[in-house]
């Protein structure tokens, strides 16, 4: 072997050092990468898992409210069929006409001198009306229409 061949294979020896040096801190850099996107990771799996457990409990609160709704619905329903039974046929063929061009409300209560249903005051004329009415008769918001229901708080 010549010196010359010697020199050439240390300066070769001298860059493959080199480049080693460079792939390791390259190794080292894309390690710590690797470390810092796998502790990113396991942080959002951990948010992800606390959001899907709340989404879980809000379902199964929805889930049990919707239940109690239904339930509920369905009691109404039932007392509804049974006082609509002692209702005269046409005054629940009114209210129901009242209920479903009034939203829903067919009748409302009459309280303070007001009107429930428009929550409107009756003015003087209107309550001497409702006063003189007889207990059993049919009174009606002239503001609303609604049937108003009397009761002690009316202010009658």
């Amino acid at each position: 072997m010549s010196a010359k061949d010697l020199e050439n294979l240390q300066r070769e020896v001298a860059s493959l050092a080199k480049r080693q040096g460079d792939l390791e801190d390259v190794v080292l850099e894309v390690m710590e990468r690797r470390e810092s996107a796998q502790e990113r990771v396991t942080e959002l799996t951990a948010r992800v898992e606390s959001v899907q457990a709340k989404v879980n409990d809000a379902a199964a609160r929805r889930d049990a409210a919707v239940a109690e709704i239904d339930a509920e619905a369905a009691s109404v329903t039932k007392e509804r069929e049974i006082v609509s039974g002692s209702v005269p046929a046409d005054l629940l063929k009114l209210y129901d006409r009242l209920r479903e061009k009034q939203g829903g409300i067919g009748a409302a209560r009459l309280n303070q001198r007001r009107c429930e249903g428009c929550r409107l005051e009756l003015d003087i004329t209107e309550l001497n009306e409702v006063r003189a009415a007889a207990p059993d008769q049919v009174v009606r918001c002239e503001n609303c229409s609604r049937i108003l229901v009397r009761t002690s708080e009316s202010g009658l």
